[in-house]
């Protein structure tokens, strides 16, 4: 097979497009046939070396943990899924290595499931690690509830798209940070209110809206704005972080709970996320789609930040 692969850590322009054995199903693995590959900031971190204290890292190394596709072949055990059946999955393994920048990738069953009925490969492959992160963080850990404030960042991002008509499906009340110029697109996607992060004082806003605090801040920016946010969380409510490790010593100054999640692998959440884009619930956010041969230009993109929606890599 054919893939992106990295001989060293270093930018994005250090992968190369070359041959490479294709992988062989172990024992409760599938193979699957990528067609889509999601692109996410953690693969550039990757490929710069910044996962190499908490993974162990081999080479050589492909990146991506997103992918869409069709099984190509089943490992010994494996029952549930079919040859040619289209499936998507979030591939993050215990080693980095071999990732889903390829035409071919194995994965542990469990973690693999049907995609959406009416999505593309492309749309499928921008939903696991974003969806998964979404959910993982407003129903595992936050445990949203109906009636409940919500104040999510990064609207328009890979991650808030999906956020924000997660929690309104929920039954919260959603605000918003984004740019100006994606203010409409984050209303469309259910946001009840939307703050300019560049024109106005989040805390202010957030304030204004909801003189208590919300019950729930997602931190789906780090840095300042994720320091400043522990302002706009009521008493008793919950702070999650998806970038920058918590502080748990300021959340109990404030009487808030505080959590910093890396998502996890999951078939079964899968199947719920794709029984809600079946039933119109969900919807693949914006998608910019480049040749999985320019994955340096499609890193670089994702590099620069501000991107609507997400980068999907294509495999013929």
């Amino acid at each position: 097979m054919k893939a992106m692969i990295l001989d060293r850590f270093g930018p994005p322009e250090t992968l190369e497009w070359r041959e490479i054995a294709t992988p062989v199903p172990a024992a409760g693995e599938v193979l699957i046939r990528v067609r889509a590959a999601g692109v996410n900031p953690v693969d550039w971190k990757i490929a710069e070396g910044g996962l190499a204290r908490l993974f162990p890292c081999g080479f050589p190394l492909i990146p991506g943990w997103d992918a869409a596709g069709t099984i190509a072949a089943l490992g010994e055990g494996v029952t549930g899924f079919s040859i040619g059946e289209r499936v998507w999955s979030f591939c993050r393994k215990p080693d980095i290595q071999w990732g889903t920048y390829a035409e071919y990738v194995t994965m542990d069953a469990s973690a693999v499931a049907p995609m959406p009925a009416n999505a593309s490969f492309a749309q499928a492959s921008t939903i696991p690690l974003a969806g998964l992160t979404a959910w993982q963080s407003l129903f595992d850990v936050a445990q949203v509830r109906p009636g409940q404030s919500v104040l999510i960042h990064a609207g328009a991002g890979g991650v808030g798209s999906l956020a924000v008509p997660l929690a309104k499906w929920a039954g919260a009340t959603v605000i918003a940070t984004a740019g100006a110029a994606n203010h409409d697109y984050v209303r469309g996607l259910g946001a009840d209110h939307v703050i300019d992060y560049a024109a106005q004082d989040f805390v202010t806003e957030v304030k204004a809206l909801c003189p208590d605090g919300v019950d729930f801040a997602y931190g789906t920016v780090g840095g300042e704005v994720l320091t400043r946010s522990y302002q706009t969380v009521k008493p008793g409510g919950i702070l999650v972080s998806i970038t920058d490790k918590t502080d748990k010593d300021l959340g109990e100054q404030l009487g808030i709970r505080v959590k910093y999640l890396f998502v996890k692998p999951d078939g079964g959440q899968l199947r719920r996320l794709a029984g809600l884009m079946d039933s119109g619930i969900l919807a693949a956010p914006e998608i910019e789609e480049f040749p999985l041969p320019h994955a340096a230009e499609a890193l670089d993109r994702s590099k620069s930040g501000h991107v609507r929606g997400k980068i999907v890599l294509t495999v013929d």
